[in-house]
């Protein structure tokens, strides 16, 4: 049928474009990761695992998987746990609803080099208004850049403003789906809204749940923009996470092998991590 036939060409357009968009990148960068190149232009040298062997030698490399697992790790708590208080308070009927989400999902809108140069500005030690409003409270310097600790604080704190609203618009959208009668049973019954929460709430999000965690688990592990644009990295490579270490391998180090390696070894981690994680809570488990 001439449907049939329309449905089978767009499907081989989208194969091909997702292999000329994602697979051939993908395997050029896994080559890229058995040679020995000073860039992309130069003639390369294979060495086969020799980049590996030499990039998981270096405690450079264990010290950004750290700073990494750490940032992803706490942006991704921090979202969930601000995600569902906010979906829980957004799900109620209030004058001005409508305009209340929107305002709750613009972060998640705004292009993340908008924000990151906004807040960069705002926490300007001269100029910013978080120096500003320091100094009115008595504070001579705000030392969000310089300090280790409190940049990578700063970088999650806006990674965490910035993705939380996909996270509230995601579970909202779950408990929308809710039936309000489990609720007013459980009303009767006598539970109180905690353990309403507990045990209506979080089981019936359990799936959403399970996605969101995945999703911005692959996300905030391979961020990249948001902490070069805030701290480059630094200082003191307090921020630099795998993605940044990778790039400077390549770019800045002029060893594109060894960037290319780290980060096909932090494509082998989160696909483990994936795996493993499908396997202690598979998707279409029912409760």
């Amino acid at each position: 049928m001439p449907s049939d036939r329309i449905i089978y060409i767009i499907f081989f357009l989208a194969l091909g474009l997702t292999g000329v968009l994602v697979l051939y990148p993908a395997y050029y960068a896994l080559e890229l990761s058995f040679q020995h190149r000073e860039s992309l232009i130069s003639e390369p040298e294979w060495v086969w695992f020799d980049n590996y062997a030499r990039v998981m030698a270096l405690p450079e490399f264990w010290a950004a998987l750290g700073r990494g697992v750490t940032f992803a790790g706490l942006t991704i708590f921090l979202q969930i746990v601000l995600g569902i208080g906010f979906a829980l308070l957004l799900a109620r009927e209030f004058p001005g609803m409508p305009v209340i989400r929107g305002i709750a999902v613009l972060p998640y809108l705004l292009p993340t080099v908008v924000v990151s140069l906004t807040f960069r500005w705002m926490l300007d030690g001269s100029v910013g208004i978080f120096s500003k409003g320091a100094q009115l409270l008595g504070y001579d310097y705000l030392p969000w850049g310089d300090d280790p600790y409190l940049a990578m604080i700063t970088v999650i704190l806006i990674s965490v403003w910035i993705w939380t609203p996909f996270v509230t618009l995601t579970c909202l959208a779950g408990l929308q789906s809710i039936p309000e009668d489990i609720y007013e049973a459980a009303r009767i019954d006598g539970a109180g809204p905690w353990q309403r929460f507990w045990h209506i709430t979080l089981p019936q999000l359990r799936s959403v749940l399970l996605v969101v965690l995945l999703l911005r688990a692959i996300w905030m592990f391979n961020k990249f923009d948001i902490v070069w644009l805030m701290t480059q990295g630094g200082p003191q490579q307090a921020t630099e996470t795998l993605p940044i270490y990778s790039y400077r391998q390549a770019f800045e180090m002029y060893d594109v092998g060894a960037g290319a390696a780290v980060s096909a070894i932090s494509f082998a981690i989160l696909s483990v991590l994936i795996l493993i994680y499908f396997r202690l809570f598979p998707l279409d488990q029912k409760d």
